[in-house]
């Protein structure tokens, strides 16, 4: 479906039933299309909204770069929620997606039940680390707009965050590929300039207001994130992790019965 928030037309995917609806949010580069292996199995359970996040898939990119920012990509949420007529959701952000569902849950608390985050991080502590942070993001935005999305889609599948997704067969590697290339090129860059992680604020200070149960999942062989969740948990007050053997970054696209497994048991259960 198609839902239009301050001008804005957003892709909006439906699937399955349930009394609590569950929202998914994929990862930069990524569209609705990263969560369709799930349709059935958490289907069963809830009813799935997978929108395309501004910038990506079949959503509108706008030159506008703040409309990009991530309090504002949130905003544009709960006007989503909103027309749809739900008052209150669960939430399972992949990445960048983490990100947003995590500034969701900050600004509008009462709307979340449950917080799933994948591979995801409250922000840059420090002005210094942020600021480094948007000079990497502007220079990827420029090389997007001057050489194409192809060339940058070329550069992004040999990062090493992304280095465990080689294992994979190779006719799921030229999916994730044409996925990514279907993007468009002013969409990404305008997400990293707007809602890059240097230029999100940092939600480390304020994890302890959480009053939502949050589930956090890594992949064992995604250092950098175990640390991160791990100096999460001691800042939560309500929440769990789950690492996940032989996975990277992407554990929905590494281990997807793993991952439906466990987030189907979190969702199913009775908060603590």
């Amino acid at each position: 479906m198609d839902i239009v928030i301050d001008g804005i037309h957003y892709h909006v995917e439906v699937y399955g039933d349930g009394l609590v609806p569950l929202i998914l949010l994929h990862g930069f580069t990524g569209d609705s299309t990263t969560w369709a292996p799930f349709h059935e199995c958490m289907g069963k359970l809830t009813k799935l909204v997978i929108p395309d996040i501004i910038g990506h898939g079949k959503t509108d990119a706008p030159d506008d770069v703040s409309r990009y920012e991530i309090e504002a990509a949130a905003s544009d949420l709960k006007g989503i929620l909103n027309q749809m007529g739900f008052e209150q959701v669960d939430l399972l952000g992949y990445s960048m997606g983490g990100r947003l569902a995590l500034t969701f849950s900050h600004l509008f608390p009462g709307r979340v039940r449950k917080l799933i985050l994948e591979s995801s991080t409250p922000g840059l502590e420090t002005e210094d680390e942020r600021q480094q942070r948007r000079m990497k993001d502007a220079e990827l935005a420029h090389f997007i707009n001057a050489q194409g999305i192809s060339a940058f889609v070329d550069y992004w599948e040999e990062i090493s965050l992304f280095s465990t997704l080689k294992r994979l067969p190779l006719e799921s590697q030229q999916k994730i590929r044409e996925q990514r290339l279907n993007n468009s090129p002013t969409g990404l860059a305008n997400s990293l300039l707007g809602m890059g992680t240097g230029s999100q604020p940092s939600w480390w200070g304020k994890l302890g207001e959480l009053s939502c149960e949050v589930l956090l999942l890594t992949g064992a062989e995604d250092h950098k994130f175990c640390h991160i969740a791990e100096r999460m948990m001691k800042e939560l007050k309500n929440s769990s992790w789950v690492v996940i053997e032989d996975s990277g970054h992407a554990i929905h696209v590494e281990e997807p019965e793993k991952f439906g497994t466990i987030v189907s048991d979190f969702l199913s259960k009775e908060n603590k």
